[in-house]
Formats: C-alpha cells, sequence, structure tokens
C-alpha cells in the first residue's frame, strides 16, 4: 500500500471510528447552532472523493451495496433510481428536494440549516455518477433565511472550484403537495408547483424532459457518507432490511421533541423513551400526516421500518412520529387535519376536489358529537371510492389517516357518533385538567399554485 493511500485509509478509520451510528450526519451538530462552513464541514468529514464526470459506476455500485433507501417518505432503493437515470441517454438533471411540507417534520431544514455541505457534496457526486449537466436545489420559498444560507454554501464551494456542476438553488411555492417529485418537477420546467400524472417518471423524462434524478436532501448526505466510508460501514447501523441511519422528527407530548438521529430500524418504543413520551399516552402517529394512528401498545415493539410496520398497516414516511397528548381527543384532532389536508388540495381531480371536502366535513360531524345520518357508513364508502383514484398520492395518503382514526380510536369514534362525550374527555374530566394540551401543528394556509 503506497503512503498516500496508508493516509487515506487511515482518515477513513478515524472518520468512521468518530461518527459511529447514530452521529453521522449530526455530527458536531452540537458545536454551533449556525450553518458549518465549508472549513468546518472538511474539518469534521475530510474532502469528498473527486467528482469526475462520466465516472458512473463506482458510486453508484457501493449505494446499491449499502441499501440505502430515500428518506423522503417511500423509502425507494436509491442505487436502483441512480441506475435507471444513468441508463438513459442524453445528459442527466439532478434535483434535491428540500421542500419538507410535512408540517411534523423538520429533519430536512435542520440538516440543511446544519450540515448544508454534506447535502452539496451527496448532490456533486450523485451528479457526476449519472452524467448530469444541471443541478438544482428545491427549498421553501418562504424560507429565505434558509435559501440564503445554502446560496452561501454553493458560493463557497464555487470559489473552491469543488463542484464540476453547479448547483442552482430555487425558492418554490409552499404547500402540502408541492414537495411531490413531479410538483417540483412541474415547478422547474416553468407551470405550477402541483403534481403531475405518471408516466413517464422522472428517471425517464424530468427537468426539460430529460432524464432526471431527484430525491430527499437526507438521501444526498448519507450517499456523501457512503462515498467516504463504504457500504460495510454504512450497514453497521441499522437492521439488515433498514440499513443505517436515519433522521427523525419526534414531537407531540415528549419532553425532548426535535430532530434525532437513530438506527434506521429503533423500536418506536425506544423513540418514545428517547423523546420522553408522556407515560399517559395512549396513541402515536407514525409517519406523519399521510401516515398511520396507533395504539402505542400495538407499536411500541416494532422496528421503525417498512417491512416491520406493515403488520400494522403503517410505514415510517419521512421518519415522523407525533405523541397525542393524554386526555385529548384523537378524533377531534384527525378532524383538524383533515380539514387541512382537504384544503392543500391541487384541485385537478374528483378525488381530491369533492371527496377530500366530504371526508372532512364527516369527520367534522364525528368530532362534534352532532353527526347527520349514518356518517360512519358515510365516511367507509367514501373513503373507498377516493382511494387509488387520485392524480397523485395525496387523497390516498389523507384516506389512510382518517380509516388509522377510525380503527386506533375505535371506542370514541363509537362515542362521538352516537353523541355522547368520548373516553378521552370522560377521563380529563375525572384527572379534574382544565390546562390546554400541546395539539397537532397545522401550519397557516398558503398558496402551492402560483409562482412566487
Amino acid at each position: 500500500m503506497t503512503a498516500g493511500r496508508s493516509r487515506h485509509a487511515q482518515a477513513g478509520y478515524e472518520l468512521a471510528r468518530r461518527l459511529g451510528t447514530t452521529s453521522r450526519l449530526t455530527y458536531g451538530w452540537r458545536d454551533s447552532d449556525r450553518p458549518a462552513s465549508l472549513r468546518t464541514h472538511v474539518a469534521r468529514y475530510g474532502p469528498a472523493p473527486a467528482a469526475v464526470p462520466g465516472r458512473t459506476g463506482w458510486l453508484i455500485d457501493v449505494v446499491t451495496e449499502a441499501g440505502l433507501t430515500g428518506r423522503g417518505g417511500a423509502g425507494f432503493p436509491s442505487g436502483v433510481k441512480m441506475r435507471s437515470v444513468a441508463r438513459q441517454r442524453g445528459p442527466a438533471v439532478v434535483v434535491a428536494n428540500g421542500m419538507e411540507s410535512e408540517p411534523a417534520s423538520d429533519k430536512d431544514e435542520a440538516l440543511l440549516s446544519r450540515a448544508p455541505h454534506l447535502v452539496l457534496d451527496g448532490v456533486a457526486l450523485a451528479a457526476a455518477a449519472v452524467g448530469a449537466d444541471q443541478v438544482h436545489l428545491a427549498l421553501p420559498h418562504d424560507k429565505r433565511w434558509l435559501a440564503a444560507a445554502l446560496r452561501h454554501a454553493v458560493t463557497e464551494r464555487t470559489h473552491a472550484r469543488l463542484d464540476p456542476v453547479p448547483i442552482e438553488v430555487h425558492g418554490l411555492p409552499h404547500g402540502y403537495v408541492s414537495s411531490s417529485e413531479s410538483a417540483v418537477i412541474s415547478w422547474l420546467n416553468g407551470g405550477e408547483a402541483k403534481p403531475t400524472a405518471v408516466p413517464p417518471r422522472p428517471f425517464e423524462r424530468g427537468v426539460d424532459r430529460r432524464p432526471t434524478l431527484i430525491s430527499n436532501v437526507e438521501t444526498f448526505a448519507h450517499i456523501a457518507l457512503i462515498a467516504r466510508l463504504g457500504p460495510r460501514w454504512f450497514r453497521r447501523a441499522g437492521l439488515p432490511d433498514a440499513p443505517g441511519s436515519m433522521l427523525t422528527t419526534i414531537g407531540g407530548a415528549v419532553t425532548a421533541p426535535g430532530v434525532h438521529e437513530i438506527e434506521a430500524g429503533t423500536t418506536i418504543g425506544e423513540l418514545l423513551e428517547l423523546g420522553g413520551a408522556d407515560r399517559d399516552a395512549s396513541a402515536v402517529l407514525i409517519g406523519g400526516y399521510f401516515g398511520t394512528w396507533s395504539r402505542i401498545a400495538d407499536a411500541a415493539r416494532l422496528p421503525l421500518a417498512k417491512t416491520a410496520l406493515k403488520r400494522i398497516d403503517a410505514s415510517p414516511g419521512a421518519g415522523v412520529l407525533l405523541v397525542l397528548p393524554a386526555g385529548t381527543c384523537g378524533v377531534i384532532e384527525t378532524a383538524r387535519v383533515l380539514a387541512w389536508l382537504a384544503s392543500q388540495s391541487a384541485g385537478q381531480c374528483g378525488p381530491c376536489m369533492f371527496g377530500l371536502p366530504a371526508i372532512a366535513d364527516d369527520f367534522a360531524q364525528l368530532a362534534s358529537c352532532r353527526p347527520q345520518g349514518r356518517v360512519l357508513d358515510r365516511l367507509d364508502r367514501r373513503l373507498g371510492v377516493v382511494t387509488g383514484r387520485g392524480a397523485c398520492a395525496h387523497p390516498d395518503g389523507t384516506a389512510r389517516l382518517a380509516r388509522s382514526a377510525l380503527y386506533a380510536f375505535a371506542a370514541d369514534v363509537h362515542a362521538h357518533a352516537t353523541g355522547r362525550p368520548c373516553l378521552q374527555a370522560r377521563r380529563a374530566r375525572e384527572r379534574g385538567s382544565s390546562a390546554r394540551v400541546r395539539m397537532l401543528p397545522i401550519p397557516e394556509l398558503a398558496g402551492t399554485r402560483s409562482r412566487p
């Protein structure tokens, strides 16, 4: 082994030792509440491997071997996505999706505001791997401070001549559906930030009708570390079918809310303990507002992993756990979220335009304990009608949340449907609790259709 390679191997060993299994993306975050400068970033992680345009094989191979899946919610294998783009004809485009329209998630903002260069390293490496000559970073336009921080990071890299392909930062309308892949691509193509019908898939025809690799910003940050340390290192954390680490947002009735880096597949019970969940709480929302309500007793022993959560019809989504405060009615909270989700429709198909407002209205009636007619039968029929029939996943995700609430809060649902106070309300009265508990976050209504 040459001296140069020996030094590189030793540096890699030292970096792997420092990072461990649960301080990989978050390494050094406690040192400062500001974005890490390029100098600080290189001191923490060392330089990234050279991003050589057209050198496609090595990075795609190691990402595939690592078993990295997308961290934006869908969980699609990243190596497969990269290879699909690389195999297309002509120059490709890379898009880093930092929209994070899920109100219950803070992980992407936390990552970009602490370790922007880790994301940008991954973006530059991926661009070289798939043969891209355009790179875009999509951020919410109402977070101008975040866009300014990322543009400053890009400028640092330009002065250092790090990236063969320039990275362009964009501010997009910040609505719930504007974070979907097709909505981001539509906006970059000059259209509205709302989902479009597929196929074609982005890897076939995306930005400028060219093959496009679009992934969540956390996914690109993992790619940057896999490129440095390899697939075996990545797999030291997590489970065989859910390797690596992941960022999670824990909120609701917890004493330590916020973003935590965990080994993928950590059990929900361990995560609730990490967040300091209220021990009197009985329900948790898994995966965010397109996710699933579950009784904590049913979910606590299950890993936060796609395969394991299938048994309760749940998914990790973007790594969100929201604990419902004890004494808070899950029916009422779900009604609030459903009303907001209905307002976030792109307004381009019947299930969204008519189905979701009707479902939200039925849930509002249920929450009020004054339903009109056979509200549960009506809900069951409407949830079946909208599922699988929308132009995008918005109706499916909304229906999933509603169905899970009907099951997880079955006793309360029955009480509401018959015009009686639910179990949670009675328990609150028995404890003599009059304090207002924390409720699920609902952002102010924001436009999603027009360009700023």
